[in-house]
Formats: C-alpha cells, sequence, structure tokens
C-alpha cells in the first residue's frame, strides 16, 4: 500500500514534469554543486601550493583569477545542468538560457579585464617607467576594455536571437568614416601606443629631433612635451617622434671626443714628437676618460694640425665637459713649459714693387 502511494506521488506531474523528474534534476543539481566545488577548491590548494614554489606572478594571478568565480557562478551552472532534464516552457527555457549567458558573459568580461591589466602592467616593466606611460597605459586599456565589452553585448545579442550582422557592418563602415576623419589624431595615438611599448625615451631623457634639443617633461596620448635648453616648452606630435630619427643622451653609456688644435709652423721638429706623449698624459690624467689615440694629422693653412680621440665612460654632458676643460687647462700649461704657441688663423701677405 505504502509502495503503491509512493509510487503514485513520484508519477505526479507538475508544469509537465513529474516529481521522480523534478527529485532527479534536484540529485543533479546538488552533485554537480558540490563536485563543482570540490573541483575549485582542490584546483586553488594545488595551485596555490605550486605558487609557494615559484618566483614567477603568473600562477598568482592565475590563482586571483579563479577565486573571482563566485558561489553564484558555480550554482547557476549546476542549475543549467540540472534544467536540462526536465520538460520546461519555452519562455523558461528561454529565460534560463539568457540568465545563464548574460551571468557567464559578465564573468567572462571582469576575467579579461583583470588579464588585460596584469598583461599591461607586465608590458610597463620597471616602474621607473611608469609616470612616462602612464598616459598610454590608460588608454591603451579603455581602448581594450571597451572591445571586451563590445564583444561581450555582440553574444548576448546573438543569443537573444537577434540578427547582428547589419549591426556589425554598420560598425564596420562608422568606423572607416571615423578613421578617415581623425586620421591625424589616430596616428599621433598609434604612435603613443609605439612609444609605450617600444619605450625609446622615458621621462628626464635628452633627446634629439631635428632642431628640437631637450628634455622629456610628460608623454600624453597625442603630444609629448619636451623642455628645451634655453626653457620653452615645445609641444612634439608623438607621430614625428616615431617617424624619424631620434637620438637619445640620456641612454648614451660611453661618449666619444675628438679634439683638435694647431701648433705654429715654427715649432721645433723635437717639440711636434713631444706633443702626442703630452695629449696622453693630459688624458690620462683627467677622471673617467681613456685615450683611443692622438697624432700629427695634417698641414693646415696657418697652423700644423693634431687630432686626439679620447673616450668618456659616462653619457653625462657636464662630466663630458668638466673633463675636457681639465684636459685644455693641462696642455695650456704644458705647452706654456714647453715653448709651444698655439697657432690662430693668420696671413702674411708679401707686397713686391715694380722697379
Amino acid at each position: 500500500m505504502i509502495n503503491a502511494e509512493f509510487s503514485s506521488l513520484l508519477e505526479r506531474s507538475y508544469a509537465g514534469n513529474t516529481v521522480q523528474g523534478l527529485l532527479s534534476a534536484l540529485l543533479v543539481f546538488l552533485i554537480a554543486l558540490a563536485a563543482l566545488y570540490a573541483a575549485r577548491r582542490v584546483l586553488l590548494s594545488r595551485l596555490k601550493l605550486l605558487a609557494a614554489r615559484t618566483a614567477t606572478d603568473i600562477d598568482d594571478f592565475f590563482i586571483h583569477l579563479l577565486e573571482k568565480i563566485g558561489s553564484f557562478e558555480l550554482a547557476l551552472l549546476s542549475l543549467y545542468l540540472a534544467t536540462r532534464s526536465l520538460a520546461l516552457s519555452a519562455g523558461v527555457d528561454k529565460a534560463l538560457h539568457l540568465v545563464f549567458v548574460i551571468a557567464l558573459s559578465f564573468r567572462a568580461v571582469t576575467l579579461l579585464q583583470a588579464a588585460i591589466a596584469f598583461g599591461l602592467r607586465k608590458a610597463m616593466g620597471s616602474s621607473e617607467r611608469e609616470a612616462d606611460s602612464s598616459s598610454a597605459m590608460q588608454v591603451l586599456h579603455l581602448v581594450l576594455n571597451v572591445a571586451v565589452w563590445a564583444g561581450a553585448i555582440i553574444f548576448i545579442l546573438d543569443n537573444l536571437g537577434i540578427n547582428i550582422s547589419a549591426m556589425v557592418a554598420g560598425l564596420g563602415i562608422g568606423g572607416v568614416a571615423v578613421a578617415l576623419a581623425a586620421q591625424q589624431i589616430l596616428g599621433d595615438l598609434f604612435s603613443s601606443f609605439v612609444i609605450f611599448m617600444d619605450k625609446p625615451f622615458a621621462i628626464g631623457d635628452f633627446i634629439v629631433l631635428g632642431d628640437i634639443r631637450g628634455t622629456v617633461e610628460r608623454v600624453g596620448i597625442k603630444t609629448t612635451r619636451v623642455r628645451s635648453l634655453s626653457g620653452e616648452l615645445l609641444v612634439v606630435p608623438n607621430k614625428d617622434l616615431t617617424s624619424s630619427v631620434l637620438r637619445n643622451y640620456k641612454q648614451m653609456q660611453r661618449r666619444r671626443i675628438v679634439m683638435s688644435f694647431g701648433v705654429t709652423y715654427d715649432t721645433p721638429p723635437d717639440k711636434l714628437k713631444m706633443i702626442p706623449e703630452f695629449i696622453r698624459e693630459a688624458v690620462a690624467a683627467a677622471p673617467k676618460t681613456a685615450l683611443d689615440r692622438a697624432h700629427f694629422a695634417s698641414f693646415g693653412d696657418s697652423a700644423l694640425q693634431f687630432e686626439a680621440v679620447y673616450f668618456v665612460e659616462t653619457g653625462d654632458y657636464n662630466t663630458y665637459m668638466d673633463a675636457q676643460q681639465d684636459i685644455n687647462l693641462r696642455l695650456v700649461e704644458r705647452f706654456k713649459t714647453e715653448g709651444i704657441a698655439f697657432a690662430f688663423p693668420t696671413r702674411t701677405v708679401v707686397l713686391q714693387q715694380k722697379p
């Protein structure tokens, strides 16, 4: 009698589903939810043990992403799996499918945004580049986030049964029109991304671009601010910085110096032979310098020309000028002691009177 009543109860139908089918769906929901929780917990514990043995932060980032998947997403996925065996009305099934798609899209967008932020931080590298790269990074971050959200919205609309072909085509045509209208602005914007990724200079670097010479103060989305040697602020389009040869003197590790001077033609030959040695001694006594060569180079119009090449073991301009001054003063003192005269431009005019 009890078995018959129980069997009769299981066979009762509610909204097109038997009690037995509803209980089976509930069992599937509980099993799926428990399995997903267990899998998430085991995976997190394994990843945390692995992360503790590595120095990289990539595994820590994956743990952070996995922790973002919360109870709501696990319960919704379990519910979606459990209801696949039930006979649901078209409206209920569509509504459940829409909720599942929206929740999945939202969670995917948040995970992608976290991945984009992590990737941009890794691409920026050292913190010393953060100040000059922040503007370009913020714009790039915004553009990527907009693209991710646009993709998610198109995915949701497509699952709603809306024909998105015309929308995508319209967006493509509109994008081409905007690109043609703002070609110059987009060129500078793309150049700011190139500067951000390639890092040809940083704030505080002394750069030379054509007749532009100065120290970089700020790298913006469209332009870069350069403080010239005379004090005024130069606003340079980013496109110019990436399309021309740019010299970055801050990144110079070693400076090569060519020094030339002349002595008078009446200097004795034995004194001329001593001059290269005087140059070697002067360069050796200067700080952070190394001589490459010193020679009697040529016969000039009004002087015997000497040429020397030496290196300053730093790119700092003030250090180079201090070394050059020290070398010049030592040569002046030595030449005065040895009775050697520096030459200056002279011209001899011979007047001859006709008989």
